[in-house]
């Protein structure tokens, strides 16, 4: 199964610049979050669930990214909600 993501807000920001806010379901593996941006300046996210957990997702990126497919690092399916800046 491939990651599955949901964009459920864009917003114009200054210019051009916009804000996406998301989510995207993973797959155990590691994976794209497609926030839709061609250009992705800044992302922060936040993993559901009612628990902790001893080895949450992390960005495998650098920023800021020439690309809207920021790729993270999963060890656990996870529901991951995030919120990115960029163009």
């Amino acid at each position: 199964m491939a990651f599955a993501t949901v964009i459920h807000l864009e917003m114009q920001l200054e210019g051009n610049r916009r804000l996406v806010c998301g989510q995207t379901t993973s797959d155990s593996t590691d994976g794209n979050i497609e926030t839709g941006l061609s250009t992705v300046e800044s992302l922060v996210f936040t993993h559901k669930g009612s628990a902790e957990e001893a080895a949450s997702a992390v960005i495998n990126a650098d920023l800021p990214l020439a690309s809207g497919n920021v790729a993270i690092h999963c060890v656990s399916a996870d529901v991951v909600y995030f919120q990115a800046i960029g163009f």
